[in-house]
């Protein structure tokens, strides 16, 4: 059971550079926040699984480690909704033409999972291209108070 012992609202935002460093950093800030928030040890195992996945994806798929690119990355929580942002300047993909990780022909593939993992770890989860170039993905978690 989530608590949110402190019900005041926070928002932090980064620009990113495109590293693996960044996203470990984006992962201890967005658990920091989380804490704060008041999230028990699995839901923070859960969105630091979540937000390294998507972190991943927007450094390696995305952007391509290219040190011209950002990631832009933020992190809010209200009374109610955890919310992170992680936006790429990547060229984009195809988020219908996503292969299933569960058909057997993928079941030993060695990556293709992470999304698949972000929406079984999170209570929303969204994609959309970003004008001019990019995918932005949007994670939610709920608040709930005893």
């Amino acid at each position: 059971m989530r608590e949110n012992k402190h019900h005041v609202p926070e928002t932090v935002e980064r620009l990113l550079d495109s590293t693996l460093e960044s996203v470990e950093s984006a992962e201890e800030l967005a658990l920091s926040v989380a804490q704060r928030a008041g999230f028990d040890d699995d839901d923070l195992m859960r969105i630091g699984m979540a937000v390294r996945e998507s972190m991943v994806n927007a450094v390696v798929h995305g952007n391509r480690y290219s040190d011209h690119k950002k990631v832009r990355f933020s992190v809010s929580h209200s009374g109610e909704r955890y919310t992170i942002r992680i936006a790429d300047e990547g060229e984009g993909f195809d988020f219908n033409a996503l292969p299933d990780p569960l058909a057997p022909e993928n079941l030993m593939r060695t990556s293709g999972r992470g999304i698949f993992l972000i929406r079984s770890f999170m209570d929303e989860f969204k994609m959309r291209r970003r004008d001019p170039t990019g995918t932005e993905v949007t994670l939610v978690k709920y608040m709930v108070s005893k």
